[in-house]
């Protein structure tokens, strides 16, 4: 298929699409306009494979949204930051959804750099003459050297880091100023968002969510 020819199939499908919801929901794209009110953050992996409003058959308006490679959560990424403020403080969201998924590329990558590292006496620590990809997952790099160091090279490695990576995400989460002032607001009885942080892992192989059963809310 040419470029021209992805892009219009993309644009045949929407037409579609569009159609198709004016005919079984007269009205919503219209309601749609008025603005947004969506109950749930979602912070995934870029992965094409894992779009968030499909895999939970939601409508538009349901989910906002924050994507990035291996659905990492930096204390320094201003553009997340934004997000959670936003979502938090602004839109009321309720649920706060870190979701990690099999066969990440960026987790993969991220173990075979902490192998490679682990087995090099080479200094790797300058994280500024990096790639920024390789510079995004750094961190990712320090958390799967944890872990190879703790748990060796065994079993699904990769699983374990996307695991672990969405448990220290929740961590990183609740430390996060508009989540502070919200979880703040409430204890003192004031007007705030009553949002939890949940853990999920998409499972690609089998197209199920997965709850880890780490949810978190700093409310008293």
């Amino acid at each position: 298929m040419g470029h021209a020819a992805v892009l219009a199939r993309l644009l045949a499908n929407n037409a579609q699409w569009a159609e198709d919801v004016d005919h079984i929901e007269p009205g919503f794209h219209h309601q749609s306009a008025k603005g947004q009110s969506p109950k749930v953050l979602w912070i995934g992996c870029s992965d094409s494979r894992v779009p968030e409003s499909v895999v939970t058959a939601s409508k538009p308006g349901d989910i906002f949204v924050h994507r990035n490679i291996a659905n990492q959560v930096h204390p320094e990424d201003f553009n997340l930051l934004s997000v959670l403020t936003y979502a938090v403080l602004h839109l009321g969201v309720e649920h706060i959804i870190v979701v990690g998924h099999t066969q990440c590329g960026g987790a993969a990558a991220a173990c075979s750099a902490a192998a490679s590292s682990l087995s090099s006496s080479s200094d790797e620590s300058n994280n500024n003459s990096k790639e920024p990809l390789e510079r995004w997952l750094s961190p990712l790099v320090d958390l799967a050297k944890q872990v190879i160091s703790e748990e060796g090279e065994g079993g699904d490695l990769g699983r374990k880091v996307v695991e672990r990576s969405v448990k220290r995400s929740i961590q990183v989460l609740s430390q996060t100023p508009p989540l502070q002032k919200a979880w703040k607001d409430l204890n003192l009885g004031e007007k705030g968002s009553n949002v939890t942080i949940h853990g999920w892992i998409y499972d690609i192989e089998s197209g199920r969510l997965d709850d880890l059963g780490v949810s978190f809310c700093g409310r008293e």
